[in-house]
């Protein structure tokens, strides 16, 4: 015997509002059903409500079509794929266009990975847009499977990159939900060249695992050259800052291959209980 359930779908009303007489009454904005009118869940007062949506809509997807975990790839929106590179703004720019492929073919490595667990475990996300993000999807779409995009609404980047898989292509307001997102499945991290969104991405998931909020992944920071040239890591150390260990924490890799490498022979660790040097 099918259960039904008693009251009315609230699907069936939204449908049904838009037949209603054309009259002052339904015309006025109180008429509306609350959960339809925009003008309403946009107001300050709805903030909470907003933030559990977006939390709630890509989880209840994700975990719909059964992915389990991920790998997140954070970089430079503005680093060219090898054959843009005459177009950078910058020479340092255009040097660094070899990580678009590396993280092209890092992402077709995982994926062909991923989909020996059918497509639900270790599947690429990224934040959707260009650059290395994109770079991170069509190296996914390149073997043949899926990928994540988390957008975020920006006033001048609102499309998302052409190879994020539509079904799972999300778009966000606030950034906070968004990059709780992208840590909820993470099973490893890698982060290639960018600027202050890619930075604060790496330093956030950094202090989860330091003060122990988050179990350790594989960190995995592309490019030494680079990250030595703009953070002195050991200074920090020496500074008392963080510790010593907390050096432990990520990786330095150059290639695809050797990121495989490295997340194929980590095992896990538990979840911090203490904070060296505290």
């Amino acid at each position: 015997m099918n259960r039904r359930h008693p009251l009315r779908h609230a699907s069936a009303d939204r449908k049904a509002i838009r037949e209603v007489p054309d009259t002052p009454q339904t015309r006025a904005p109180q008429y509306r059903l609350a959960f339809a009118d925009d003008d309403f869940l946009c107001r300050e007062e709805l903030r909470p409500v907003r933030l559990q949506l977006e939390l709630l809509k890509p989880q209840m997807h994700l975990d719909a079509l059964g992915i389990n975990s991920t790998i997140v790839l954070f970089g430079g929106a503005r680093i060219p794929s090898p054959s843009s590179k005459d177009s950078a703004a910058t020479k340092t720019l255009a040097d660094l266009s070899h990580f678009y492929d590396e993280a092209r073919e890092f992402a077709r490595l995982m994926t062909l990975k991923s989909m020996e667990a059918e497509g639900k475990e270790h599947v690429i996300v990224t934040g959707g847009g260009p650059g290395v993000m994109e770079a991170g999807n069509r190296g996914a779409m390149d073997a043949g499977g899926r990928s994540i995009g988390l957008n975020i609404v920006l006033p001048h980047e609102q499309a998302p990159n052409s190879y994020v898989t539509p079904e799972l292509c999300f778009n966000f307001h606030y950034f906070a939900i968004r990059k709780m997102h992208f840590l909820m499945r993470a099973s490893a991290i890698c982060v290639f060249p960018g600027g202050f969104g890619t930075l604060d991405e790496l330093f956030e998931a950094l202090t989860l695992i330091q003060t122990g909020r988050m179990q350790p992944v594989p960190v995995l920071l592309f490019g030494r050259k680079f990250w030595d040239s703009i953070i002195n890591w050991d200074a920090l150390a020496d500074a008392g800052t963080i510790s010593a260990e907390d050096l432990e924490l990520f990786s330095f890799v150059e290639s695809a291959t050797e990121a495989m490498e490295v997340i194929d022979r980590w095992q896990d660790t538990p979840t911090r209980a203490t904070m060296p040097g505290r």
